[in-house]
């Protein structure tokens, strides 16, 4: 099984056939099942509300995701900004785009509260490649200052991760199909990334690879919050940084939003990066539309002064 860093790095690796204004499709799709959050991080602008928040249309879903692959994308992320597991019929989506549309390789994140071992387990056995489990906290009272989730909590996502672990074994022993586990932690500094390392060696034994993230500034809308300060742009995961200029995002992965934008940003919590209506146009128009295309012009330019893009590096 291909580790999930190598499949990181091909996305993020922003090879010559994609420098262009009209670039083929996307190696990867991220689309939004779930806006909603039950989580109120610092480091994401997702609890600031700047955009209503509710679960996708699931024809809409459905008709995206067909698209998406009918033009050729190969891996399909369900889940964007919010937290897909909030979804009811997530287990259905991930079938659906298995088994109807062909996809060779359908992954999901999650903050791991939700993720108990039957809701676990449908997925798994829907034909789920891959599930991550963002692991931000070290105990119960930095979990609580970070999520604002009461603390009592980790030990929910800890034990989740565990079972997770135990529930894909007996999937594979029955079905033969492996869904790979992950896990990824924001790499912070000084005595919180001491514990933070001990932490995860807790979890470590339970995952096929962990990785480190940097502190990202969320296009501008995070950065410098809690007096952190965030690397400019979507440089990737530690280890394999990438260029802020040009941003690979723009150019290799594609996200849609619960209703139904296509954003050019990774992190568009506030609508301001929306390429182009789902709803009115297909995936294949939207992701070679005018607006999207001269945004990608700027990237190449190396200047991305009076974008939307441009906030996002004020940290550098």
């Amino acid at each position: 099984m291909e580790t999930i860093t190598t499949r990181i790095d091909r996305v993020t690796g922003l090879t010559r056939e994609y420098r262009r204004p009209d670039p083929p499709a996307p190696r990867s799709l991220k689309i939004e099942i779930s806006a909603r959050c039950d989580f109120k991080c610092f480091f994401c602008a997702t609890g600031f509300k700047l955009r209503k928040k509710a679960d996708i249309d699931r024809g809409l879903y459905e008709r995206v995701v067909r698209e998406a692959r009918q033009a050729g994308v190969e891996e399909l992320g369900v889940f964007y900004l919010g937290e897909s597991f909030l979804c009811e019929w997530l287990p259905e989506a991930v079938a659906y785009a298995k088994r109807d549309c062909g996809f060779p390789y359908v992954f999901l994140t999650t903050n791991g509260r939700t993720a108990t071992p039957d809701r676990v387990r449908a997925c798994m056995e829907a034909g789920l490649d891959s599930l991550k489990f963002s692991f931000n906290w070290a105990n119960e009272v930095q979990f609580e200052s970070v999520t604002g989730v009461a603390g009592r909590a980790y030990h929910d996502v800890v034990k989740h991760v565990k079972a997770a672990h135990a529930v894909r074994g007996d999937v594979e022993a029955r079905t033969g199909h492996r869904c790979g586990l992950y896990a990824s932690s924001i790499e912070y500094d000084g005595e919180q990334l001491v514990q933070m390392r001990e932490a995860v060696a807790g979890i470590r034994p339970f995952v096929d690879e962990h990785y480190w993230l940097p502190l990202y500034g969320q296009a501008g809308l995070t950065a410098g919050a809690r007096g952190t300060k965030p690397t400019p742009g979507n440089q990737g995961r530690v280890g394999a940084l990438r260029p802020p200029l040009p941003c690979w995002s723009l150019f290799t992965e594609a996200h849609v939003t619960y209703d139904g934008k296509l954003a050019a940003c990774c992190f568009d919590h506030d609508g301001r990066f929306d390429m182009g209506d789902l709803r009115e146009k297909s995936f294949a128009e939207a992701w070679h539309s005018a607006k999207f295309q001269a945004l990608r012009e700027a990237h190449l330019r190396q200047d991305v002064a009076q974008t939307a893009c441009e906030r996002c590096l004020v940290c550098e």
